[in-house]
């Protein structure tokens, strides 16, 4: 009987989710294996609600964002009982084993599906790229471009109106979004959630700037160190600036992924699948060293994956 495999994903949605779906499902066919597509992430599991997916099923939807199986967040699945449901339902259909596309919380679902006996696979499919044991998650480079794009098209209006730019990019524990916006479009200023914030260097930078002449400026803060209208008043209460604020929000998170991301992501899905056939598989496809390769869940800590502290230095020297 040919093997069964079962995928899906989980979690905040990423651009190339599709491609690694697209990936995975092609690469299973391609070894004889038969594929079935869980909906709407770990929930899916719990509601029982799953469809064969062919070579065709996934046609078409390596440059589109968001995921063709969709996510949801399952409270349910993260019990004992919830879990054993779901083990008991992949049994009952047949599956031996499972890939799982998303980030932490997904990668977490998948290491106690993986404890409990499951073979699991987890492809990293996040904008935040904080997760534990890898050093890129998918849909991060096509989030910064777009929020780079979108910067770039503010700047043209701060300048001619000599103004201040706050712009509010994602990242409510993590700040690699917002770091690497604010390098590749010359920002004045970033806020990131893992370092503390005195408004009093921000007005400082801003005082030097505008006697050496700059007129304009652009501040890239994180969602989880304040909002940016939050951000704006209190500049407002100390300076006479009046910034304008600009929200990304999900724009970040939806749109055709990036050449990088698809590429990626497609190398992630094909490793996946050959990681799945191993006996006892239970691992993370990570990039490290610019290297694609697994590694087993119990050597990932529960660490996050930390700022690029030089990347930051490198932003203040070059901002003036």
């Amino acid at each position: 009987m040919a093997t069964k495999l079962a995928v899906l994903t989980s979690g905040g949605d990423a651009p190339g989710m599709n491609a690694a779906l697209r990936s995975v499902v092609r690469a299973a066919i391609y070894r004889d294996w038969n594929v079935v597509g869980i909906a709407r992430g770990f929930a899916g599991l719990i509601e029982e609600d799953f469809r064969p997916l062919f070579r065709r099923s996934v046609g078409g939807i390596i440059h589109r964002g968001g995921t063709m199986l969709r996510t949801a967040r399952c409270e349910e699945f993260t019990t004992p009982e919830g879990q054993r449901q779901a083990l008991a339902f992949l049994e009952r259909i047949g599956v031996e084993r499972l890939i799982v596309i998303g980030g932490d919380g997904s990668m977490a679902g998948a290491r106690a599906l993986a404890e409990a006996g499951l073979a699991t696979v987890t492809v990293p499919g996040t904008i935040d790229n904080d997760m534990a044991g890898t050093d890129y998650t998918i849909g991060f480079d096509s989030a910064v471009n777009t929020a780079l794009q979108a910067v770039n098209m503010i700047r043209d209006t701060a300048y001619s109106h000599e103004r201040i730019a706050i712009v509010e990019v994602m990242g409510r524990h993590s700040g690699h979004i917002a770091l690497s916006t604010a390098a590749a479009c010359g920002a004045e200023f970033v806020l990131v959630p893992e370092l503390d914030f005195h408004m009093d260097d921000l007005t400082e930078k801003l005082r030097r700037c505008r006697y050496d002449g700059k007129k304009h400026g652009i501040i890239i803060v994180a969602e989880g160190v304040m909002s940016g209208y939050e951000l704006a008043e209190r500049l407002h209460d100390v300076t006479d600036y009046e910034p304008s604020i600009t929200v990304l929000g999900y724009i970040q998170r939806g749109g055709a992924p990036s050449a990088y991301d698809v590429t990626t992501a497609s190398r992630m899905g094909d490793l996946a699948v050959d990681i799945a056939a191993e006996p006892g598989a239970g691992h993370l496809i990570a990039m490290r060293n610019n290297r694609i390769e697994a590694v087993p869940y119990a050597e990932i800590g529960d660490a996050k994956r930390g700022l690029d502290m030089e990347l930051y230095q490198l932003i203040d020297e070059l901002s003036m």
